[in-house]
């Protein structure tokens, strides 16, 4: 029998391990230890005379091994300060020119993790050698394995950091961040929409697949008794909700024998006291109350793990910005809606949230917080269209964003947040585009985006007589 999919904890653990300038950099350091503790062993083996190291490994005397190893210390770990400081200014950008929410995507970038990684790492093994130099039983001992490794790990940390210059220089360029954003973005649609039969259909069961059996009562029973009988169960602590461990919590649930309806999703910002579920039957809420700790995460913000809104409100606050009267980037605001637009088709054409998470015996454990699609369309499109009033500029391309998306769509019931988004762009262009050509301009792609939904199926239906009528421009 297979089972529903479940966020498992370990994605949160990965994406908190990877916001971060430290863990790269340890292991970065521990295998030089590591490596340095092997060409240690062999120096000692060659002293010793059990072996013969080649001919092109530094053969140099005791001074030259102690100013060799001082001088690779010493311009390592000025470069490590340089590195450091180049870190420090991209963030400083990022945070005033994209927002301080950028940050996290700067901090979880892996090409600066490990070029601050090799440089400390190289830094590490340098010392170590320089160390191990000393007096022998027959004569001074020198690590000539180990003087010919620092030399090559310092060759390598100069091409990394050319690589590094490079990568800086890129990422800290507009469309590269807003690119980046919206891979997240499509990771987090793959993460919140789903093919199984986890979401509830209009009867209160199984929504499509039909994978998972289906037992006990059904969705719509459950409301009605959480609703009459429930408990609520109080939030912990105060903060952002990151990470839910459905998974967890279904164990939970199922141990109680009753069920979990969540109250927020990640993202939301929950407060201390304040219910954060509730749970049926009221016997099973004392044991529920003792456990729920296990099985979320809060913090002091947001993150990318479930919360879908995140990735769309980080392309809205770059586009934004960028509108305003201080910034006055259009070009840039374009290029948030392209690729808010994309991110939405992908929703559009595969929208299926989990609501439903069910036991190994079919029976409905917890019930999560609705992500309705027309909130989310909302969050992609309301800011910056009211930040773009006056614009025809951005408001043809978001009329064109969503001429893309109505063809993505699955349902008319879909279209219709769409349509009336347009709608409320060209009644924003008849009121604050001051001159008739532009108006007539935006008129003509809405006229376009109405000529596309009524060529979808169903899609005259789903398009208001008043809507399809035409108007003078």
């Amino acid at each position: 029998m297979s089972q529903p999919w479940r966020p498992r904890p370990s994605e949160w653990r990965r994406e908190a391990l990877r916001t971060n300038l430290w863990l790269v950099p340890t292991v970065q350091v521990l295998a030089a230890v590591v490596l340095f503790a092997v060409t240690y062993r062999v120096d000692r083996a060659a002293y010793g005379g059990h072996l013969h190291l080649p001919s092109w490994v530094n053969n140099g005397s005791p001074d030259a091994a102690r100013q060799i190893l001082t001088a690779i210390a010493a311009a390592v770990i000025t470069v490590v300060g340089l590195v450091f400081s180049i870190t420090i200014v991209a963030l400083t950008l990022a945070s005033t020119q994209f927002g301080p929410r950028m940050l996290r995507n700067f901090v979880r970038d892996r090409g600066t993790q490990v070029t601050l990684g090799t440089f400390v790492a190289t830094f590490v093994f340098a010392i170590l050698a320089l160390g191990s130099i000393g007096h022998g039983t027959h004569d001074d001992f020198v690590p000539h394995l180990s003087i010919t490794v620092a030399l090559g790990l310092v060759l390598a940390s100069l091409g990394v950091l050319i690589y590094f210059i490079h990568h800086i220089a890129t990422l800290i360029q507009l469309p590269q961040v807003i690119a980046s954003i919206a891979r997240d973005l499509s990771v987090a649609i793959d993460a919140e929409v789903a093919t199984g039969p986890e979401r509830a259909g209009p009867d209160g069961r199984g929504g499509r697949g039909g994978a998972v059996p289906e037992a006990g009562a059904s969705l719509t029973e459950l409301l009605a008794r959480l609703d009459v009988s429930g408990v609520a169960v109080p939030a912990p602590r105060s903060g952002y909700l990151q990470f839910i461990a459905y998974g967890t919590l279904t164990a939970i649930a199922a141990g109680g024998d009753g069920v979990i309806r969540l109250l927020h999703r990640p993202g939301h910002f929950v407060v201390e006291g304040l219910p954060l579920a509730t749970v049926w039957p009221p016997g099973a809420a004392p044991a529920v109350a003792r456990q729920l700790e296990r099985s979320h995460v809060t913090g002091p913000h947001r993150t990318l793990t479930q919360d879908l809104s995140f990735a769309i409100d980080q392309l809205v606050e770059i586009a934004i910005r960028a509108l305003s009267p201080a910034v006055n980037d259009t070009f840039t605001a374009l290029t948030c809606i392209d690729w808010l637009g994309d991110g939405l088709c992908k929703i559009s054409a595969a929208w299926n949230p989990r609501l439903v998470h069910r036991d190994r015996q079919g029976n409905i454990r917890v019930i999560a917080a609705e992500v309705r699609y027309e909130r989310v369309l909302d969050r992609a499109f309301d800011k910056i269209r009211q930040a773009g009033e006056g614009m025809p500029a951005v408001m043809i391309r978001q009329l064109d964003a969503l001429t893309r998306i109505l063809q993505y769509t699955t349902s008319p019931a879909q279209r219709v947040p769409l349509l009336d988004q347009a709608e409320m762009i060209v009644t924003s262009s008849e009121t604050t585009v001051a001159a008739a050509p532009d108006r007539q301009d935006v008129r003509r792609r809405y006229d376009e985006l109405l000529a596309v939904a009524a060529a979808l199926p169903s899609g005259v239906d789903s398009v208001p007589a008043a809507r399809r009528a035409p108007r003078p421009g």
